[in-house]
Protein backbone atom coordinates (compact mmCIF):
# COMPACT_ATOMS: atom_id res chain seq x y z
CA UNK A 1 0.00 0.00 0.00
CA UNK A 2 1.24 3.51 -0.83
CA UNK A 3 1.74 5.57 2.36
CA UNK A 4 -0.94 8.25 2.86
CA UNK A 5 1.39 11.25 2.57
CA UNK A 6 2.96 9.80 -0.58
CA UNK A 7 -0.47 9.17 -2.07
CA UNK A 8 -1.53 12.76 -1.42
CA UNK A 9 1.67 13.94 -3.10
CA UNK A 10 1.00 12.03 -6.32
CA UNK A 11 1.15 14.14 -9.44
CA UNK A 12 -2.25 14.68 -11.04
CA UNK A 13 -1.03 12.72 -14.05
CA UNK A 14 -1.06 9.66 -11.78
CA UNK A 15 -4.45 10.26 -10.14
CA UNK A 16 -7.49 8.00 -10.53
CA UNK A 17 -10.71 9.90 -9.84
CA UNK A 18 -14.08 8.62 -8.60
CA UNK A 19 -17.05 10.88 -9.42
CA UNK A 20 -20.02 10.86 -7.03
CA UNK A 21 -23.44 12.47 -7.18
CA UNK A 22 -23.81 12.85 -3.41
CA UNK A 23 -27.61 12.54 -3.39
CA UNK A 24 -27.46 9.16 -5.14
CA UNK A 25 -24.76 7.49 -3.04
CA UNK A 26 -25.68 6.97 0.63
CA UNK A 27 -28.13 8.52 3.09
CA UNK A 28 -26.43 9.17 6.41
CA UNK A 29 -28.92 11.64 7.88
CA UNK A 30 -32.64 10.95 7.42
CA UNK A 31 -33.46 14.27 9.10
CA UNK A 32 -32.33 16.27 6.04
CA UNK A 33 -34.39 14.33 3.47
CA UNK A 34 -36.82 17.17 2.72
CA UNK A 35 -39.00 16.32 -0.30
CA UNK A 36 -36.93 13.20 -0.95
CA UNK A 37 -38.61 10.47 -3.00
CA UNK A 38 -36.24 7.65 -3.99
CA UNK A 39 -38.82 6.24 -6.40
CA UNK A 40 -39.01 9.43 -8.48
CA UNK A 41 -36.23 9.80 -11.06
CA UNK A 42 -36.05 13.59 -10.79
CA UNK A 43 -36.40 13.97 -7.02
CA UNK A 44 -33.86 14.12 -4.24
CA UNK A 45 -33.20 10.58 -3.02
CA UNK A 46 -31.64 11.42 0.34
CA UNK A 47 -27.91 10.87 -0.14
CA UNK A 48 -25.72 13.30 1.77
CA UNK A 49 -22.19 14.06 2.93
CA UNK A 50 -22.62 12.09 6.16
CA UNK A 51 -23.61 9.03 4.17
CA UNK A 52 -20.75 9.47 1.73
CA UNK A 53 -18.28 9.80 4.59
CA UNK A 54 -19.69 6.76 6.39
CA UNK A 55 -19.27 4.66 3.23
CA UNK A 56 -15.97 6.17 2.17
CA UNK A 57 -14.09 2.89 2.53
CA UNK A 58 -16.28 1.48 -0.26
CA UNK A 59 -14.53 3.98 -2.53
CA UNK A 60 -11.10 3.95 -0.90
CA UNK A 61 -10.85 0.16 -1.13
CA UNK A 62 -11.05 0.40 -4.92
CA UNK A 63 -7.65 2.09 -4.83
CA UNK A 64 -8.73 5.42 -6.34
CA UNK A 65 -6.71 8.46 -5.33
CA UNK A 66 -9.21 11.32 -5.72
CA UNK A 67 -12.96 11.94 -5.42
CA UNK A 68 -14.94 14.50 -7.40
CA UNK A 69 -18.23 15.56 -5.81
CA UNK A 70 -21.02 17.59 -7.40
CA UNK A 71 -21.72 21.23 -6.40
CA UNK A 72 -23.03 21.50 -2.83
CA UNK A 73 -24.20 25.11 -2.48
CA UNK A 74 -27.84 25.90 -1.67
CA UNK A 75 -30.06 24.85 -4.57
CA UNK A 76 -33.45 26.15 -5.67
CA UNK A 77 -36.19 24.76 -3.43
CA UNK A 78 -38.70 23.88 -6.10
CA UNK A 79 -38.67 21.72 -9.19
CA UNK A 80 -38.92 22.12 -12.96
CA UNK A 81 -41.76 20.44 -14.85
CA UNK A 82 -40.73 21.01 -18.45
CA UNK A 83 -39.03 17.59 -18.87
CA UNK A 84 -42.18 15.54 -18.36
CA UNK A 85 -41.72 14.86 -14.65
CA UNK A 86 -40.81 16.95 -11.57
CA UNK A 87 -37.07 17.58 -11.85
CA UNK A 88 -35.29 18.83 -8.74
CA UNK A 89 -31.77 20.16 -8.17
CA UNK A 90 -30.42 16.95 -6.58
CA UNK A 91 -27.41 17.18 -8.95
CA UNK A 92 -26.24 20.53 -7.55
CA UNK A 93 -26.11 22.60 -10.75
CA UNK A 94 -29.10 24.90 -10.04
CA UNK A 95 -27.77 27.19 -7.31
CA UNK A 96 -29.90 29.63 -5.36
CA UNK A 97 -27.34 30.81 -2.80
CA UNK A 98 -23.57 30.49 -3.23
CA UNK A 99 -22.88 31.54 0.36
CA UNK A 100 -24.31 28.46 2.10
CA UNK A 101 -24.55 24.73 1.55
CA UNK A 102 -27.78 22.97 0.71
CA UNK A 103 -28.99 21.29 3.93
CA UNK A 104 -30.12 18.31 1.85
CA UNK A 105 -26.42 17.62 1.18
CA UNK A 106 -25.28 18.51 4.70
CA UNK A 107 -23.56 21.21 6.71
CA UNK A 108 -20.25 22.96 6.39
CA UNK A 109 -18.91 20.79 9.21
CA UNK A 110 -20.07 17.71 7.26
CA UNK A 111 -18.06 18.89 4.25
CA UNK A 112 -14.96 19.49 6.35
CA UNK A 113 -15.35 16.07 8.00
CA UNK A 114 -15.64 14.45 4.56
CA UNK A 115 -12.51 16.16 3.22
CA UNK A 116 -10.57 15.27 6.37
CA UNK A 117 -11.70 11.64 6.11
CA UNK A 118 -10.56 11.54 2.48
CA UNK A 119 -7.17 13.02 3.32
CA UNK A 120 -6.76 10.50 6.15
CA UNK A 121 -7.05 7.80 3.48
CA UNK A 122 -4.65 9.49 1.07
CA UNK A 123 -7.48 10.65 -1.22
CA UNK A 124 -7.71 14.13 -2.74
CA UNK A 125 -11.01 15.95 -3.24
CA UNK A 126 -12.27 17.92 -6.25
CA UNK A 127 -15.28 20.15 -5.57
CA UNK A 128 -17.50 20.91 -8.55
CA UNK A 129 -18.22 24.64 -8.87
CA UNK A 130 -20.44 26.66 -11.22
CA UNK A 131 -19.69 30.26 -12.18
CA UNK A 132 -21.78 30.55 -15.34
CA UNK A 133 -25.34 30.37 -14.10
CA UNK A 134 -27.81 30.23 -11.23
CA UNK A 135 -30.79 27.89 -10.94
CA UNK A 136 -34.18 28.35 -12.55
CA UNK A 137 -36.12 31.04 -10.68
CA UNK A 138 -33.18 31.75 -8.37
CA UNK A 139 -33.73 34.54 -5.83
CA UNK A 140 -30.84 36.37 -7.49
CA UNK A 141 -33.29 37.22 -10.30
CA UNK A 142 -35.71 39.05 -8.00
CA UNK A 143 -33.45 40.53 -5.34
CA UNK A 144 -33.03 44.26 -6.18
CA UNK A 145 -29.37 44.02 -5.21
CA UNK A 146 -28.57 41.20 -7.61
CA UNK A 147 -31.13 41.05 -10.43
CA UNK A 148 -28.86 43.14 -12.66
CA UNK A 149 -26.14 40.51 -12.19
CA UNK A 150 -27.85 38.05 -14.52
CA UNK A 151 -29.17 37.81 -18.05
CA UNK A 152 -32.78 36.82 -17.53
CA UNK A 153 -34.19 34.48 -20.20
CA UNK A 154 -37.73 35.61 -19.36
CA UNK A 155 -36.80 39.18 -20.32
CA UNK A 156 -35.03 38.21 -23.54
CA UNK A 157 -31.65 39.28 -22.21
CA UNK A 158 -29.67 36.26 -23.43
CA UNK A 159 -27.10 36.58 -26.22
CA UNK A 160 -26.18 34.25 -29.07
CA UNK A 161 -22.49 33.65 -28.36
CA UNK A 162 -20.98 31.15 -25.92
CA UNK A 163 -20.43 33.67 -23.13
CA UNK A 164 -23.75 35.54 -23.20
CA UNK A 165 -26.18 32.75 -24.06
CA UNK A 166 -28.35 31.29 -21.29
CA UNK A 167 -27.38 27.61 -21.31
CA UNK A 168 -30.45 25.43 -20.95
CA UNK A 169 -32.56 28.54 -20.32
CA UNK A 170 -30.76 29.13 -17.01
CA UNK A 171 -30.13 32.68 -15.72
CA UNK A 172 -26.66 33.66 -16.92
CA UNK A 173 -24.27 35.55 -14.64
CA UNK A 174 -22.79 38.71 -16.14
CA UNK A 175 -19.30 37.69 -15.04
CA UNK A 176 -17.85 40.58 -17.05
CA UNK A 177 -19.10 42.86 -14.25
CA UNK A 178 -16.36 43.21 -11.60
CA UNK A 179 -18.81 43.04 -8.69
CA UNK A 180 -20.35 39.81 -10.04
CA UNK A 181 -16.98 38.18 -10.65
CA UNK A 182 -15.77 39.17 -7.19
CA UNK A 183 -18.89 37.80 -5.50
CA UNK A 184 -18.65 34.44 -7.25
CA UNK A 185 -14.90 34.10 -6.75
CA UNK A 186 -15.09 35.08 -3.10
CA UNK A 187 -17.83 32.53 -2.50
CA UNK A 188 -16.25 29.53 -4.23
CA UNK A 189 -12.69 30.19 -3.10
CA UNK A 190 -14.09 30.65 0.40
CA UNK A 191 -15.54 27.14 0.32
CA UNK A 192 -12.17 25.77 -0.77
CA UNK A 193 -10.33 27.60 2.01
CA UNK A 194 -12.67 26.43 4.73
CA UNK A 195 -13.05 22.84 3.58
CA UNK A 196 -9.50 22.09 2.45
CA UNK A 197 -10.42 20.61 -0.96
CA UNK A 198 -7.54 20.05 -3.36
CA UNK A 199 -9.04 21.43 -6.54
CA UNK A 200 -12.11 22.41 -8.51
CA UNK A 201 -13.97 20.70 -11.32
CA UNK A 202 -15.16 23.71 -13.32
CA UNK A 203 -18.56 23.56 -14.99
CA UNK A 204 -19.47 25.13 -18.38
CA UNK A 205 -16.03 26.64 -18.95
CA UNK A 206 -16.59 27.91 -22.49
CA UNK A 207 -19.60 29.93 -21.33
CA UNK A 208 -17.42 32.18 -19.15
CA UNK A 209 -14.80 34.58 -20.53
CA UNK A 210 -11.07 33.92 -20.65
CA UNK A 211 -10.52 37.09 -18.61
CA UNK A 212 -12.57 35.59 -15.76
CA UNK A 213 -10.65 32.32 -15.86
CA UNK A 214 -7.33 34.15 -15.84
CA UNK A 215 -8.35 36.05 -12.71
CA UNK A 216 -9.66 32.79 -11.26
CA UNK A 217 -6.30 31.12 -11.81
CA UNK A 218 -4.45 34.06 -10.28
CA UNK A 219 -6.60 34.07 -7.16
CA UNK A 220 -6.60 30.30 -6.63
CA UNK A 221 -2.80 30.25 -6.84
CA UNK A 222 -2.43 33.12 -4.41
CA UNK A 223 -5.13 32.08 -1.95
CA UNK A 224 -5.22 28.28 -2.26
CA UNK A 225 -1.65 27.47 -3.26
CA UNK A 226 0.22 26.78 -6.51
CA UNK A 227 -0.83 23.11 -6.58
CA UNK A 228 -4.58 23.75 -6.41
CA UNK A 229 -5.90 21.74 -9.38
CA UNK A 230 -8.34 23.02 -12.01
CA UNK A 231 -10.17 20.49 -14.19
CA UNK A 232 -12.44 22.17 -16.71
CA UNK A 233 -15.48 21.03 -18.67
CA UNK A 234 -15.37 22.46 -22.19
CA UNK A 235 -18.22 20.55 -23.81
CA UNK A 236 -17.03 18.53 -26.78
CA UNK A 237 -13.43 19.20 -25.84
CA UNK A 238 -10.25 17.40 -26.82
CA UNK A 239 -6.61 18.47 -26.81
CA UNK A 240 -7.12 20.85 -29.72
CA UNK A 241 -10.37 22.39 -28.46
CA UNK A 242 -8.94 22.86 -24.96
CA UNK A 243 -5.71 24.48 -26.08
CA UNK A 244 -6.90 28.12 -25.82
CA UNK A 245 -7.53 27.55 -22.10
CA UNK A 246 -4.21 25.75 -21.74
CA UNK A 247 -2.32 28.42 -23.66
CA UNK A 248 -3.58 31.05 -21.24
CA UNK A 249 -2.76 28.79 -18.27
CA UNK A 250 -6.38 28.95 -17.14
CA UNK A 251 -6.79 25.19 -16.59
CA UNK A 252 -4.58 22.30 -15.60
CA UNK A 253 -6.71 19.72 -17.38
CA UNK A 254 -9.89 19.27 -19.39
CA UNK A 255 -12.18 16.45 -20.43
CA UNK A 256 -11.56 14.40 -23.55
CA UNK A 257 -15.15 14.07 -24.73
CA UNK A 258 -14.20 11.73 -27.56
CA UNK A 259 -12.80 8.99 -25.33
CA UNK A 260 -16.06 7.20 -24.52
CA UNK A 261 -17.23 7.05 -28.13
CA UNK A 262 -13.81 5.98 -29.42
CA UNK A 263 -13.48 3.12 -26.92
CA UNK A 264 -17.03 1.88 -27.37
CA UNK A 265 -16.80 2.18 -31.16
CA UNK A 266 -13.64 0.05 -31.18
CA UNK A 267 -15.14 -2.62 -28.92
CA UNK A 268 -18.32 -2.79 -30.98
CA UNK A 269 -16.32 -3.35 -34.16
CA UNK A 270 -16.84 0.08 -35.68
CA UNK A 271 -13.70 1.21 -37.46
CA UNK A 272 -10.28 -0.32 -37.93
CA UNK A 273 -8.02 -1.26 -35.06
CA UNK A 274 -5.18 0.77 -36.55
CA UNK A 275 -7.33 3.92 -36.45
CA UNK A 276 -8.18 3.39 -32.78
CA UNK A 277 -4.50 2.87 -32.02
CA UNK A 278 -3.69 6.19 -33.72
CA UNK A 279 -6.31 7.88 -31.54
CA UNK A 280 -4.74 6.48 -28.35
CA UNK A 281 -1.28 7.45 -29.57
CA UNK A 282 -2.12 11.09 -30.27
CA UNK A 283 -4.07 11.76 -27.05
CA UNK A 284 -0.93 12.68 -25.14
CA UNK A 285 0.13 15.20 -27.78
CA UNK A 286 -0.98 18.12 -25.70
CA UNK A 287 0.51 21.39 -24.51
CA UNK A 288 3.25 20.50 -21.97
CA UNK A 289 2.17 20.72 -18.36
CA UNK A 290 -1.50 20.00 -19.12
CA UNK A 291 -3.65 16.87 -19.05
CA UNK A 292 -6.82 15.27 -20.37
CA UNK A 293 -9.35 13.44 -18.22
CA UNK A 294 -11.54 10.67 -19.63
CA UNK A 295 -14.66 8.77 -18.67
CA UNK A 296 -16.71 5.79 -19.80
CA UNK A 297 -19.91 7.10 -18.17
CA UNK A 298 -21.01 10.30 -16.48
CA UNK A 299 -24.07 12.28 -15.43
CA UNK A 300 -24.59 13.99 -18.80
CA UNK A 301 -24.27 11.06 -21.22
CA UNK A 302 -25.68 7.57 -21.65
CA UNK A 303 -23.56 5.12 -19.67
CA UNK A 304 -21.09 2.80 -21.35
CA UNK A 305 -22.53 -0.45 -19.99
CA UNK A 306 -25.96 0.50 -21.30
CA UNK A 307 -24.52 1.40 -24.70
CA UNK A 308 -22.87 -2.02 -24.77
CA UNK A 309 -26.24 -3.67 -24.27
CA UNK A 310 -25.41 -4.69 -20.70
CA UNK A 311 -22.51 -6.86 -21.91
CA UNK A 312 -20.26 -6.92 -18.83
CA UNK A 313 -17.50 -8.80 -20.66
CA UNK A 314 -17.18 -6.01 -23.23
CA UNK A 315 -17.48 -3.37 -20.51
CA UNK A 316 -14.58 -5.04 -18.69
CA UNK A 317 -12.49 -4.45 -21.84
CA UNK A 318 -13.57 -0.81 -21.84
CA UNK A 319 -12.41 -0.45 -18.24
CA UNK A 320 -9.13 -2.13 -19.16
CA UNK A 321 -8.53 0.32 -22.00
CA UNK A 322 -9.37 3.27 -19.77
CA UNK A 323 -7.06 2.19 -16.97
CA UNK A 324 -4.14 1.42 -19.28
CA UNK A 325 -4.38 4.63 -21.32
CA UNK A 326 -2.80 8.04 -20.92
CA UNK A 327 -4.81 10.68 -19.05
CA UNK A 328 -6.73 10.95 -15.80
CA UNK A 329 -9.38 8.20 -15.63
CA UNK A 330 -12.74 9.19 -14.14
CA UNK A 331 -14.79 6.33 -12.70
CA UNK A 332 -18.48 7.22 -12.39
CA UNK A 333 -20.01 5.96 -9.16
CA UNK A 334 -21.39 2.45 -9.39
CA UNK A 335 -20.11 1.57 -12.84
CA UNK A 336 -17.49 -0.58 -11.09
CA UNK A 337 -20.34 -2.81 -9.81
CA UNK A 338 -22.25 -2.73 -13.12
CA UNK A 339 -24.80 -0.06 -12.22
CA UNK A 340 -26.90 -0.18 -15.40
CA UNK A 341 -26.89 3.57 -16.00
CA UNK A 342 -28.83 4.20 -19.16
CA UNK A 343 -30.12 7.32 -20.83
CA UNK A 344 -30.89 10.41 -18.76
CA UNK A 345 -32.25 10.36 -16.06
CA UNK A 346 -31.36 6.68 -15.55
CA UNK A 347 -27.67 7.56 -15.83
CA UNK A 348 -28.12 9.20 -12.41
CA UNK A 349 -29.64 6.18 -10.65
CA UNK A 350 -28.80 5.15 -7.10
CA UNK A 351 -25.57 3.48 -6.04
CA UNK A 352 -26.30 -0.28 -5.87
CA UNK A 353 -25.69 -1.74 -2.41
CA UNK A 354 -27.04 -5.27 -2.85
CA UNK A 355 -27.93 -6.84 0.49
CA UNK A 356 -26.46 -3.98 2.53
CA UNK A 357 -29.09 -1.80 4.18
CA UNK A 358 -27.78 1.46 2.78
CA UNK A 359 -30.31 3.86 1.33
CA UNK A 360 -31.30 4.91 -1.25
CA UNK A 361 -29.82 1.97 -3.23
CA UNK A 362 -30.41 -0.89 -0.78
CA UNK A 363 -31.41 -4.04 -2.64
CA UNK A 364 -30.10 -2.93 -6.03
CA UNK A 365 -28.02 -5.68 -7.65
CA UNK A 366 -24.25 -5.26 -7.90
CA UNK A 367 -21.51 -7.24 -9.64
CA UNK A 368 -18.78 -7.95 -7.10
CA UNK A 369 -16.65 -9.80 -9.65
CA UNK A 370 -16.49 -6.70 -11.82
CA UNK A 371 -15.57 -4.64 -8.76
CA UNK A 372 -12.71 -7.05 -8.11
CA UNK A 373 -11.52 -6.52 -11.67
CA UNK A 374 -11.54 -2.77 -11.10
CA UNK A 375 -9.47 -3.19 -7.95
CA UNK A 376 -6.96 -5.27 -9.88
CA UNK A 377 -6.77 -2.82 -12.81
CA UNK A 378 -6.35 0.16 -10.51
CA UNK A 379 -3.61 -1.60 -8.55
CA UNK A 380 -1.80 -2.41 -11.82
CA UNK A 381 -2.05 1.20 -12.98
CA UNK A 382 -0.71 2.50 -9.67
CA UNK A 383 2.17 -0.01 -9.75
CA UNK A 384 3.25 0.99 -13.27
CA UNK A 385 3.92 4.68 -14.01
CA UNK A 386 4.09 3.82 -17.71
CA UNK A 387 0.31 3.35 -17.73
CA UNK A 388 -0.50 6.81 -16.44
CA UNK A 389 2.21 8.94 -18.04
CA UNK A 390 4.16 6.80 -20.48
CA UNK A 391 4.41 6.88 -24.25
CA UNK A 392 2.14 4.76 -26.45
CA UNK A 393 3.44 2.50 -29.22
CA UNK A 394 1.27 0.17 -31.27
CA UNK A 395 2.78 -3.31 -31.61
CA UNK A 396 -0.05 -5.04 -33.48
CA UNK A 397 -3.02 -3.27 -35.02
CA UNK A 398 -4.50 -5.84 -37.41
CA UNK A 399 -7.98 -7.35 -37.33
CA UNK A 400 -9.70 -7.46 -33.96
CA UNK A 401 -6.53 -7.54 -31.85
CA UNK A 402 -4.86 -4.39 -30.53
CA UNK A 403 -1.48 -4.74 -28.84
CA UNK A 404 0.36 -1.68 -27.56
CA UNK A 405 3.28 -0.85 -25.29
CA UNK A 406 3.33 1.87 -22.65
CA UNK A 407 6.79 3.08 -21.58
CA UNK A 408 8.10 5.45 -18.93
CA UNK A 409 11.77 5.34 -17.94
CA UNK A 410 12.59 1.72 -17.16
CA UNK A 411 8.94 0.77 -16.76
CA UNK A 412 7.29 -0.91 -19.75
CA UNK A 413 3.91 -2.63 -19.99
CA UNK A 414 2.30 -4.37 -22.98
CA UNK A 415 -1.50 -4.42 -23.26
CA UNK A 416 -3.39 -6.76 -25.61
CA UNK A 417 -7.14 -6.39 -26.20
CA UNK A 418 -9.09 -8.80 -28.41
CA UNK A 419 -12.51 -7.44 -29.31
CA UNK A 420 -13.35 -10.32 -31.62
CA UNK A 421 -15.21 -13.65 -31.29
CA UNK A 422 -12.14 -15.87 -31.83
CA UNK A 423 -8.80 -16.33 -30.09
CA UNK A 424 -5.88 -14.55 -31.75
CA UNK A 425 -2.15 -15.27 -31.47
CA UNK A 426 0.46 -12.60 -31.94
CA UNK A 427 4.24 -12.36 -31.85
CA UNK A 428 6.04 -9.14 -31.00
CA UNK A 429 9.46 -7.89 -29.95
CA UNK A 430 9.78 -7.54 -26.19
CA UNK A 431 10.37 -3.95 -25.02
CA UNK A 432 14.06 -3.36 -24.36
CA UNK A 433 13.20 -2.28 -20.82
CA UNK A 434 12.26 -5.86 -19.97
CA UNK A 435 15.80 -7.14 -20.50
CA UNK A 436 15.94 -10.81 -19.55
CA UNK A 437 13.29 -10.55 -16.82
CA UNK A 438 10.52 -13.09 -16.40
CA UNK A 439 7.25 -11.75 -17.78
CA UNK A 440 3.82 -12.22 -16.21
CA UNK A 441 0.26 -11.52 -17.24
CA UNK A 442 -0.45 -9.28 -14.27
CA UNK A 443 -4.21 -9.70 -14.71
CA UNK A 444 -4.24 -13.42 -13.94
CA UNK A 445 -0.72 -14.03 -12.64
CA UNK A 446 0.22 -16.52 -15.35
CA UNK A 447 3.76 -16.71 -16.69
CA UNK A 448 4.33 -15.51 -20.25
CA UNK A 449 6.87 -17.61 -22.19
CA UNK A 450 9.42 -15.81 -24.30
CA UNK A 451 12.10 -16.75 -26.76
CA UNK A 452 14.91 -14.31 -26.23
CA UNK A 453 13.74 -10.92 -27.44
CA UNK A 454 10.46 -12.28 -28.83
CA UNK A 455 7.15 -12.85 -27.07
CA UNK A 456 4.27 -14.88 -28.44
CA UNK A 457 0.88 -14.86 -26.78
CA UNK A 458 -2.65 -16.03 -27.48
CA UNK A 459 -5.52 -13.75 -26.49
CA UNK A 460 -8.92 -15.43 -26.00
CA UNK A 461 -12.01 -13.84 -27.56
CA UNK A 462 -13.27 -10.62 -25.94
CA UNK A 463 -10.44 -10.71 -23.43
CA UNK A 464 -7.47 -8.56 -22.44
CA UNK A 465 -3.96 -9.39 -21.24
CA UNK A 466 -1.53 -7.03 -19.50
CA UNK A 467 2.12 -8.08 -19.56
CA UNK A 468 4.91 -6.78 -17.35
CA UNK A 469 8.02 -8.06 -15.52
Amino acid sequence: MIPILLALALAWSDQIVYFVLVDRFADGDRANDANADPKAPGAFHGGDLKGLTAQLDEIASLGVTAIWINPLVKQIDGHVDKVGFPDWAYHGYWADDFTRLDPRFGTESDLKAFVDACHARGIKVLLDVVYNHAGYGSHYLSDPKTKSWLRNPALGECGNDDVTQCVGGLPDFRTEKPEVAKFLLDAQIGWAKRSGVDGFRLDTVKHVSHAFWQEHRRRTRVELGPDFFLLGEVWGGDAEVLDPWFEGDELDAGFDFGFQGSVLGFLQGRGRTVAFNRYLEKRSKIRPGHLLADYLSDHDVTGALFQLGGDVQLFRLAATLQLTSWGIPIIYYGEEVARPGGKWPDNRSDMPWGSREILPGAGLARDEALRGDYQKLIAIRRAHPALSRGTHTGLSTDGDLLVFARRDGQDAVVVAVNRGPAAVSVTFAAPEEWGAKTITDVLDGSAVPRQGATVQISVPPRTARILAP
